[in-house]
């Protein structure tokens, strides 16, 4: 487990290294939530909610949203496509650890660092912008941390289903970009799922993607409220579970028929 703990340090470290390019980025999401705000003042247009959220609540949902983005966002999927390219994946698969594992904790590390350098003090910046609306409740700050975890997990599942396709696919640059539009499509970063059509609501609650961003933001927002909050986690909980299955059986079969094309 040291080894581990000792990637989460030496991603963080590195990321340390070049934290200016964070600072600079709290300002474009500062300007891309401010964006969004003056767009959801115009959609309501005096109304007091919509679909069950004030605009004060949408506004915080939209800022929360961006910020919590910059903890479970990550680029192991392209790491690992580039990795396979270059033929430094055989030399990574014959070390002392599960390589997927590795990755795992290489995101984490970074996404650690995005929290502390980038979330907290973007998020302050943004509450002295924008009417945010931050919960006296410490059982929904709570809930919140566990669900952001949970979404982190969901996420890098997803990646490293992504980058496993590599295997497959020699060059899967084109399902990269796709999987990142669908996932800030429909994990509710644009639009909350309950905006959704009915018909689109449906399908949605049958994939993942409301595991990242959706719950977590509605959580915080205190749009899910009493059972729902314990329902919502324990659907995250079920998809870092279901998504296992197929990243092991992708890797077994990935293992076997290993081609480098670099090196």
């Amino acid at each position: 487990m040291s080894k581990y703990m000792e990637m989460i340090r030496v991603r963080f470290l590195m990321m340390l290294a070049y934290r200016t390019n964070y600072y600079s980025g709290i300002l474009i999401y500062s300007i891309n939530i401010g964006a969004y705000y003056f767009l959801w003042t115009a959609i309501y247009g005096g109304k007091e909610e919509i679909q069950g959220l004030s605009v004060i609540q949408m506004t915080t949902y939209v800022a929360v949203a961006w910020m919590a983005r910059a903890f479970y966002f990550n680029n192991i999927d392209r790491e690992i496509a580039n990795e396979i390219k270059d033929g430094k994946v055989a030399i990574e698969m014959i070390r002392p650890y599960n390589y997927l594992g590795m990755k795992t904790m290489q995101g984490l590390g970074e996404g650690l660092f995005r929290l502390l350098f980038f979330s907290v003090p973007g998020m302050f910046i943004v509450a002295l912008l924008f009417p945010i609306s931050f919960s006296a409740n410490f059982s929904t700050w709570m809930m919140f941390f566990v669900s952001l975890i949970f979404s982190f997990i969901v996420n890098t599942q997803i990646n490293l289903l992504t980058g496993i396709m590599t295997f497959f696919l020699f060059n899967n640059s084109g399902l990269i970009r796709a999987k990142r539009v669908v996932i800030d499509l429909f994990s509710g970063l644009l639009l909350p799922i309950s905006f959704y059509p009915l018909w689109a609501q449906s399908v949605m609650m049958y994939l993942p993607f409301q595991a990242i961003s959706y719950i977590p933001s509605m959580i915080f927002t205190e749009g899910f409220v009493g059972n729902e909050i314990y329902t919502a986690v324990m659907l995250q909980a079920f998809w870092a579970l279901i998504l296992i299955v197929p990243i092991q059986l992708l890797w077994i079969v990935a293992r076997k028929q290993l081609i480098v094309q670099g090196g």
